[in-house]
């Protein structure tokens, strides 16, 4: 092996034990290196067993060769023990490996899902997918790895890594133990090879040993030889899945939308590509773990009859007896097993290679999000303030550059400008979870973004009004009320009704709940973006009302961000976006202007 092949052994072990340690080091660290011990000590424990049988082996076929009935019927007995010992535990080795494997993939599983969820990490991982893209102006890349179908990582790849982990751990460690506990029995019963050669003697001491080691040491070089693709054909695999998966997921989600554009025809298409990279994938490992399981399989049972055909000159000489060559052939079958496991572990070992490369670059791209694009410093204000805002896209061009935006309560702004300018991308500054911003800003605690398109969980009707928030901290009589402000008294009776409000109310519904959610909550400060654009211009001016008013009791102000010219009357000032220069640093530059409103 090269330094270079060893270099890459070590990095990627320490990557498999960056993901390992963490929970054997966390607050359940004791339960678990207890049922780690545990498992070692009944691995162990059946290696024994394995001696034992061993030695049990000569005795039996030496009655069988002597016809010796009274040791006969004392080896059955003994067997009869030995084998119930034996059951009891194998039983309780599975028992306890499932349940640690159970317990570490519920850590490692909550232990993501928190990171996922924490600090909008979901949504920048998201946002992460595009960093690579080069910007056409020439902005720099941003160097993050890009984290495809997160979903999958965590519910699939944690639970293969600590299955597999376990798994092999333990196998490694069998294996291990069995060629230490089987190798002296083996040289002791082997005797030696004695032969000529250029007129001189020579005596090859521990002979089935030395066997052993050469064929098993061809065996894994010709496995390794063999399998090697299957280790990027495995992490290929798991990618592929899960981008099938992904799109048939956006179908459901996206189902109304698909069916009125008859998309049908499209989307088969789409998923019929994306299955057909699932087959030519499975089809690729399928034909390299043919080959190599045509080789395991010679090799697995030439090892069978091997030791016979080395030892059989000996028994047939008279050398040694049955239960001798029997002896011999177990053992010499375990230590071949032993030093064989990287042949029969290779499949194992390809997949949790790409499993554990799937997990550390998930790992990498966290502690990516932790190092950049933090520079955005939010403090709590009875104003808003932004102070040098410094805006990018994830390909790394200038959107806005060192912006100073200000608004006092019983301001009502509204940002203009054409589409794909940036405002939505300003209100996400203004939210705290656009990471790619630079800056101070101040803003009022007590704030409530709306967004284009509000999330509505299934379920009852009233956990999709209060959300986030539970819904016991408001009474029915709030509930109702904040329905019926947002022009929606038909639900005011439904609040238990269960269902996926998302697909089954309309779009101008689904605006005027997320209208009541604000209603609901009374926030001091509103930030609109495109909150009423479904409705029509009587419900829009109506729900205005009730918005500003709501601010006015509050003493807060209301941000909006709209195309409808209606809009523009309920608001005192603008914040225009204005392009610039292609010679620029920026995009553009957003300047104030007073409104014209009637309200």
């Amino acid at each position: 092996m090269n330094s270079q092949k060893r270099s890459s052994l070590r990095t990627f072990l320490s990557y498999a034990w960056a993901l390992t340690r963490p929970y054997f080091s966390s607050d359940q660290k004791w339960k678990a290196r207890l049922l780690l011990g545990s498992i070692v000590a009944l691995n162990l424990a059946l290696v024994y067993m394995a001696v034992l049988f061993n030695e049990w082996y000569k005795l039996f076929y030496d009655a069988l060769q002597d016809k010796n009935e009274q040791v006969f019927w004392t080896q059955m007995t003994r067997f009869a023990w030995l084998a119930a010992v034996f059951i009891v535990i194998a039983v309780y080795k599975f028992y306890l490996t499932q349940l640690l494997e159970m317990r570490w993939r519920a850590w490692m599983t909550g232990h993501y899902l928190q990171r996922w969820l924490a600090n909008h990490a979901f949504y920048h991982l998201e946002l992460m997918r595009f960093a690579h893209q080069p910007d056409p102006a020439g902005g720099p890349d941003t160097g993050v790895d890009n984290p495809d179908n997160p979903d999958q990582r965590i519910q699939e790849d944690i639970n293969l890594f600590t299955s597999q982990t376990i798994g092999l751990s333990m196998g490694l460690l069998n294996a291990v133990v069995t060629l230490a506990s089987f190798v002296g029995i083996l040289w002791g019963l082997s005797g030696g090879f004695a032969f000529t050669l250029g007129g001189s003697n020579y005596n090859i001491p521990g002979f089935m040993v030395w066997m052993a080691i050469i064929y098993s040491l061809a065996g894994s070089v010709l496995t390794h030889f063999i399998g090697r693709p299957q280790i990027a054909l495995n992490f290929q695999q798991q990618r592929v899945e899960a981008d099938f998966r992904h799109h048939m997921v956006r179908v459901r989600e996206y189902s109304e939308s698909i069916a009125l554009e008859r998309g049908e025809t499209v989307e088969r298409q789409q998923l019929d590509v994306r299955f057909g990279h699932v087959l030519s994938n499975y089809l690729a490992l399928l034909r390299a773990q043919k080959r190599l399981i045509w080789f395991t399989s010679f090799f697995g049972q030439a090892a069978v009859v091997f030791p016979f055909l080395v030892a059989a000159p000996r028994f047939f000489s008279g050398a040694i007896q049955l239960g001798a060559l029997m002896q011999i052939s177990s053992a010499f079958g375990r230590v071949q097993d032993a030093l064989s496991w990287f042949v029969d572990s290779y499949s194992s070992l390809a997949s949790w290679r790409a499993t554990t490369d799937r997990l550390t670059s998930f790992e990498t791209s966290f502690q990516a999000l932790t190092h950049k694009n933090q520079g955005l410093v939010a403090i709590h204000s009875d104003e808003l303030i932004a102070d040098k805002l410094h805006l990018q896209l994830p390909n790394g061009s200038v959107l806005l550059a060192q912006t100073d935006l200000s608004a006092k309560p019983g301001d009502s702004i509204l940002l203009q400008g054409p589409s794909g300018s940036g405002k939505s991308t300003l209100f996400r500054a203004l939210a705290g979870i656009w990471p790619f911003a630079s800056g101070q800003l101040h803003r009022p605690a007590n704030s409530m973004f709306i967004p284009q398109k509000p999330y509505f969980p299934n379920g009852a009707l009233r956990d999709a009004l209060a959300y986030p928030n539970h819904p016991t901290a408001y009474t029915d009589a709030e509930l109702a009320d904040a329905l019926n402000r947002a022009l929606l008294p038909q639900l005011a009776n439904q609040l238990d009704q269960v269902g996926a409000w998302g697909q089954s109310l309309s779009g101008g519904e689904q605006q005027r709940l997320a209208i009541a959610r604000v209603l609901l909550k009374k926030p001091t400060w509103v930030f609109a973006d495109e909150a009423t654009s479904a409705l029509d211009s009587a419900t829009e001016e109506a729900i205005y009302r009730s918005l500003l008013a709501q601010i006015k009791s509050e003493k807060g102000a209301i941000v909006s961000i709209a195309h409808r010219p209606g809009v523009s009357s309920f608001h005192h000032q603008h914040w225009v976006f204005e392009r610039q220069p292609e010679d620029s640093t920026a995009r553009y530059k957003v300047h104030s202007e007073p409104g014209q409103t009637q309200v």
